[in-house]
């Protein structure tokens, strides 16, 4: 398995509702100070309906950028249950999916 399947299996773990960081999901994958590869991973995502890049979010609740636009971004988390203020996570750590 390569770098990009171990980081999109381990992003189908969190579920609907909920977000992670890039760092965190750089962790789970035992990929030591990786977040800004996660980030490229996530921007290169070919299936993002499928696999949900938008739970990837930055480490301070921010929402982070999204290859089809930040307001998307923002739209598909409110979808799914989440507030944003001010591109912010509101009661992010409640919401915050740990591996």
């Amino acid at each position: 398995m390569n770098l990009e399947e171990k980081i999109y299996q381990k992003l189908l773990q969190v579920p609907t509702g909920y977000v992670t960081t890039y760092g965190d999901l750089a962790k789970a994958i035992n990929l030591k100070n990786g977040q800004r590869v996660v980030g490229q991973i996530m921007k290169n995502n070919p299936f993002p309906v499928i696999i949900p890049c938008h739970r990837v979010v930055k480490s301070d609740g921010t929402v982070g950028g999204y290859a089809y636009g930040t307001e998307r971004k923002k739209h598909m988390l409110y979808k799914e249950g989440l507030k944003i203020n001010n591109n912010k996570i509101l009661y992010f750590k409640k919401n915050l999916f740990r591996f």
